[in-house]
C-alpha cells in the first residue's frame, strides 16, 4: 500500500460519546433529568438500542424510533454538543503520528460535510497538518456506500485505488443521507448498516481494514480484508507500510489510567471454571472508561487497602468464549491469597496493553492464553518503564472513585 485513507467518526474520533452528551440536555424536553444511571447499559449499543433503554428506563411518552428520530435531528442538524469534548479513539494519535513521521500520504474521507470534518479535527492537535487530503460528502456526487469519496481521495493523493488502504468502522454514517435512509438501516437492515464503509472501500478497488465500533459484530464485516479490535491492533507491516517500533516485550505502553472500587462477586467462573481467581470490579461509574478503552487484555499494578500492592493483568470486554451480555472488568492479581477479599477496596493503575480479546476453540486454549498473558505481564512489570508506577499514590488511597 502507498497511502492510507481514513474514516473519521467512530474510526478516529469517539463520537459515540456525543449521544450521551446530547441526552443530558435533550431529556429536559420531557421533564426528565439525565443522571447517568443507564450509561453502563448503553456502552457499545446502536442508537436504536440506546433509545430503547432510555425510553423504557425514563418512562418517556414516545416510541423508541420517534425518540431516535428527534435525537438524530438534534445531533446532526443542530450540532449542540461541544466538539472540543470529542476524544480521539485509542491508537488514533499514535497511528496518525506514525504515518506522518514516515511520510505516508494520508486522506480523511467522511460522509460528514467538509466544513464539519475540519471543525471536528481542529480540536485534535496536529491532525489537520497530517492529512494531505480531506474529502467530505458534499464534495462528491454520492456518499458512502458509493465509492465516490474514496476514489476522489485517491485521485487527490495522486495514488492508484489498488495501492490505497482504507480504515473504516462502518457504523455511524451521517452527512449526505436522509434520516429516512438512516432509520431504514437502523430498523430493518442492520447488516447493511454496519457494512456501508467497507462496501464503499471495496467498491473503489481498495484494501479495507475494518475497526468495528459495535461489540460482537465482526462476523458482519466479512467483506473487509482484515477486521481488528481497535487501532491499537493495526500492524502496518502487513500492508507494506512501516511497522510500529513501540511494542516492548509483547506489550504496548500507555499513559496510566485508573479504576477503583470494592471487590464484587463476579460470574462465578474465575476460580471454579478457569482456576484463575479474578477480583472483579463493578462497572457502575466507569461507563466513560469502558467506552474510551477498547476491549482487550491490559496490565498494571493493583493496590488492596489492607494488603499492599501487587502485579496485575486484567481483561475488559465481553469475554467472547463466555459471550457476556455486558462489558466487564476482571483483574487477576498475580499473587497467591489465602482467602477471599470481597468488599475490600481495590485500586488499579493500568500502564499497558497486551492483546485484543478473542474467542477460543476450547476452555483449555483459553486458560493457556490467560497464563501466557500472566507471564507477559509479570516480565514487563519488572521493566523500569512500568515498575515505577508501583509507587503511584492512587494505589495507596481508600476512595472508591477513580482519578
Amino acid at each position: 500500500m502507498s497511502c492510507v485513507i481514513l474514516d473519521l467518526d467512530g474510526t478516529l474520533l469517539n463520537t459515540d460519546g456525543m449521544f450521551s452528551e446530547v441526552l443530558k440536555t435533550f431529556l429536559v424536553k420531557y421533564g426528565k433529568e439525565w443522571d447517568g444511571r443507564e450509561k453502563h447499559k448503553i456502552v457499545g449499543k446502536t442508537p436504536l438500542e440506546e433509545a430503547a433503554i432510555i425510553v423504557e428506563d425514563y418512562g418517556l411518552p414516545c416510541a423508541k424510533h420517534e425518540f431516535v428520530n428527534e435525537l438524530f435531528k438534534c445531533l446532526f442538524y443542530n450540532d449542540p454538543y461541544s466538539l472540543c469534548k470529542v476524544k480521539a479513539l485509542p491508537g488514533a494519535n499514535r497511528l496518525i503520528k506514525h504515518l506522518s513521521c514516515h511520510g505516508v500520504p494520508m486522506a480523511l474521507a467522511s460522509n460528514s460535510h467538509r466544513a464539519t470534518i475540519e471543525s471536528k479535527i481542529s480540536y485534535q492537535h496536529g491532525w489537520k497538518e497530517s492529512f494531505s487530503v480531506i474529502v467530505g460528502s458534499d464534495e462528491v456526487r454520492t456518499g458512502k456506500p458509493s465509492p465516490d469519496i474514496f476514489l476522489e481521495a485517491a485521485k487527490r493523493l495522486n495514488m492508484e485505488p489498488s495501492s490505497s488502504l482504507v480504515i473504516e468502522d462502518s457504523v455511524y454514517v451521517i452527512g449526505s443521507y436522509s434520516l429516512e435512509f438512516l432509520f431504514a438501516l437502523l430498523l430493518k437492515d442492520k447488516d447493511s448498516y454496519v457494512r456501508i464503509g467497507v462496501v464503499a472501500g471495496k467498491a473503489a478497488g481498495m484494501e479495507v481494514v475494518a475497526v468495528p465500533s459495535l461489540p460482537k459484530q465482526t462476523h458482519r464485516y466479512i467483506a473487509a480484508d482484515e477486521v481488528i479490535n481497535s487501532l491499537l491492533d493495526l500492524r502496518p507491516e502487513k500492508w507494506g507500510l512501516p511497522p510500529f517500533q513501540d511494542w516492548i516485550e509483547g506489550t504496548l505502553p500507555s499513559e496510566p489510567w485508573y479504576i477503583g472500587g470494592p471487590v464484587v462477586k463476579g460470574l462465578g467462573r474465575g476460580s471454579k471454571v478457569l482456576g484463575i481467581p479474578t477480583a472483579n470490579l463493578s462497572t457502575e461509574g466507569y461507563s466513560d472508561v469502558l467506552s474510551e478503552h477498547p476491549s482487550g487484555v491490559y496490565f498494571g499494578w493493583a493496590g488492596l487497602s489492607t494488603r499492599g500492592v501487587y502485579k496485575m493483568v486484567m481483561s475488559i470486554g465481553w469475554n467472547p468464549y463466555f459471550d457476556n451480555a455486558e462489558k466487564t472488568i476482571e483483574p487477576w492479581l498475580l499473587h497467591e491469597f489465602d482467602e477471599d477479599f470481597y468488599d475490600e477496596e481495590l485500586h488499579l493503575v493500568i500502564v499497558g496493553y497486551i492483546r485484543p480479546e478473542a474467542n477460543f476453540p476450547s476452555l483449555e486454549t483459553l486458560i493457556a492464553k490467560i497464563h501466557e498473558d500472566r507471564k507477559v505481564a509479570e516480565r514487563a512489570l519488572d521493566l523500569p518503564l512500568y515498575s515505577k508506577y508501583r509507587d503511584d499514590p492512587y494505589l495507596k488511597i481508600t476512595s472508591s472513585k477513580g482519578q
